[in-house]
């Protein structure tokens, strides 16, 4: 399987050149990033054999099975349905689109090339939310809440590596696309209500910077989401599952029971790591031919459900 990794130079893209370098019979061919200098520095020490600035560049390469998509959100959705109508499959980080109409065309195009399609959705691969999944699964478990926080501390336009962005992130289509899609995963179904609030604008990053959502499951299990760009403390997002037989706290890849006690996850999957899993995923759906675990057609329901909330602010 050979792999371009576009957006390989941020955050997200060197952490899925990692977890590619774990997987057996996957080669990373290409990478595209912002600059030549800075691109070409990561293919020599990557021992990557082809370097671009443009996608196009890299989709017009015959050694170009797939590609992931780490690139700026903005950027998703044309550049998705550039790699379908180039022969590539495509593995796309979220959001797969900031727009329901956006998301609505990738999964048409999807479905007219027939390529494998795959938003990052990577909490449904996380181990620790692996373990809830399996147990709601198996008549274990029943959800009553979930309470998730999203938080960070940013007062100007930067990234995870604390570099300047060249696009705006966004509380609702980025960061509040993990957990919706979460929650809709975790209780079998599109939420049956949802509703936001938002805070005051930045008055320079045009966003909102804080932010509160509410969904509710056809099952009656509600979630409950806080979101802010404004909170001084540790960044990312935190779960508490509340359920009908004990609560759970996940934060990425671990898992503690209500009273902190950390919860033996080995048994979960092959790895420890939920974005190996996420491309071991995209991987074997395209070897295999079968459909994915977060293929845009599924993610779709959190899209919709997303512009549901934008027009409830």
């Amino acid at each position: 399987m050979r792999i371009c990794v576009a957006g390989a130079y941020g955050a997200f893209g060197l952490k899925h050149l990692d977890a590619l370098a774990q997987i057996d019979e996957v080669k990373v061919t290409s990478i595209m990033g912002p600059t030549q200098a800075k691109i070409d520095a990561l293919a020599a020490e990557r021992e990557i054999g082809h370097a671009a600035t443009t996608l196009d560049e890299c989709l017009a390469r015959d050694d170009v099975d797939a590609v992931i998509l780490c690139t700026p959100t903005n950027l998703h959705a044309a550049q998705s349905i550039a790699c379908m109508k180039a022969g590539k499959h495509v593995l796309v980080e979220i959001p797969m689109a900031d727009s329901l109409a956006d998301s609505l065309e990738i999964v048409r195009v999807q479905e007219e090339t027939g390529v494998v399609a795959m938003a990052g959705q990577v909490r449904r691969f996380n181990p620790s939310h692996q373990w809830i999944h399996n147990k709601i699964q198996a008549g274990e478990l029943t959800l009553q809440q979930l309470d998730a926080q999203t938080y960070f501390f940013r007062r100007t336009n930067t990234n995870a590596k604390g570099e300047a962005r060249s696009w705006t992130d966004h509380l609702l289509w980025h960061h509040a696309c993990h957990t919706v899609d979460l929650f809709q995963y975790q209780t079998g179904g599109p939420a049956v209500a949802a509703h936001g609030l938002q805070g005051p604008m930045h008055p320079d990053l045009g966003i909102a910077m804080d932010m509160s959502i509410g969904l509710k499951a056809a099952n009656g299990a509600i979630c409950t989401l806080s979101l802010s760009f404004n909170n001084d403390g540790p960044f990312g997002t935190f779960f508490r599952y509340i359920c009908d037989n004990g609560t759970y706290i996940a934060r990425y890849d671990d898992l503690y029971d209500g009273n902190d006690n950390k919860i033996d996850l080995s048994g979960v999957a092959v790895s420890n790591n939920g974005i190996e899993l996420i491309d071991r995923e995209f991987i074997s759906a395209i070897k295999e031919g079968h459909t994915p675990n977060g293929a845009v057609a599924d993610v779709l329901g959190a899209m919709a459900t997303l512009d549901r909330i934008e027009k409830s602010f």
